[in-house]
């Protein structure tokens, strides 16, 4: 049996689908027990802030999928341990590299990573780099004309289809050989906003034009969503330069024998989405 948390967000919920075609045995944390699941995969709830709730959830683990930042991760890998299970898949990030612990984004990122090296259990890391699925922060722009704002418009990267990363994990829960593993995960090519957008416009057919942010601009735009320590995060990876994520990785490729998704074919496959 394996645990996805995360079962309902871009990757997990594309990593539940894929066990389940695979027919194997998966258990899905959710929140309400009428989220539509995949045949074949099982609803449980639970907390993961609380892993004294999550008991049934953990019975008959062998392997869990794991998102970072959560309250208690030493006791969450620590009951799951107790339980049985033996395999960790976590999802973290390139930022976890830098160790950096004045950072919000790169500080949860190392943390999550420490914590499972200690936990006892075999782990395999995946860092993703930027997903495909961001793009979607652009719906409420694309309803509203055709101009897309963007900070950091200079800012290259090898973004990555949650669906490829979702593949890594379904290879790394259930084969073997992936324990001590940190997979690099990107798409096959390094793309700057505009590139992406360029894309867009052709998949919709609409003539679509990229402007990038001020920084003055893109941090008063990012505080009304965000705590200002992640605002102050993103500008550290992307206006100072501490995080590049550009570079193209083979770990997709290698892990599952094919190669990564292009930004094209992520944009085509979710169109309706952006309509």
């Amino acid at each position: 049996m394996y645990l996805v948390t995360g079962a309902t967000g871009n990757v997990g919920s594309e990593l539940v689908t894929a066990l389940a075609g695979a027919g194997a045995p998966v258990r899905a944390l959710v929140r309400r027990p009428d989220t539509p699941l995949p045949e074949g995969a099982e609803a449980v709830l639970g907390d993961l802030n609380r892993p004294d709730s999550l008991a049934g959830a953990l019975d008959g683990v062998r392997g869990m999928f794991l998102l970072p930042g959560y309250e208690d991760a030493a006791g969450l890998l620590a009951r799951a341990r107790d339980a049985g299970v033996r395999h960790v898949v976590l999802l973290s990030g390139e930022s976890a590299a830098l160790e950096d612990m004045t950072n919000a984004v790169s500080r949860y990122m190392t943390l999550a990573e420490r914590d499972v090296r200690a936990s006892g259990l075999s782990w395999t890391f995946l860092r993703p780099r930027a997903f495909m699925s961001n793009a979607l922060r652009w719906l409420p722009q694309l309803r509203a004309g055709d101009t897309v704002r963007v900070p950091f418009a200079n800012v290259r990267a090898a973004c990555v289809d949650p669906r490829d990363i979702a593949d890594v994990a379904a290879r790394a829960l259930a084969g073997d050989g992936h324990e001590g593993r940190i997979y690099e995960l990107t798409g096959p090519e390094s793309l700057l906003p505009a590139d992406q957008i360029a894309v867009l416009a052709g998949v919709l057919g609409r003539d679509l034009r990229c402007v990038g942010l001020s920084d003055e601009e893109a941090r008063a735009d990012m505080e009304q969503a965000m705590p200002p320590e992640y605002v102050a995060a993103f500008f550290s990876f992307y206006s100072d330069g501490t995080l590049d994520e550009s570079k193209v990785h083979p770990d997709v490729l290698e892990v599952t024998g094919r190669p990564p998704r292009t930004f094209a074919q992520w944009a085509t496959a979710h169109a309706e989405d952006f309509r």
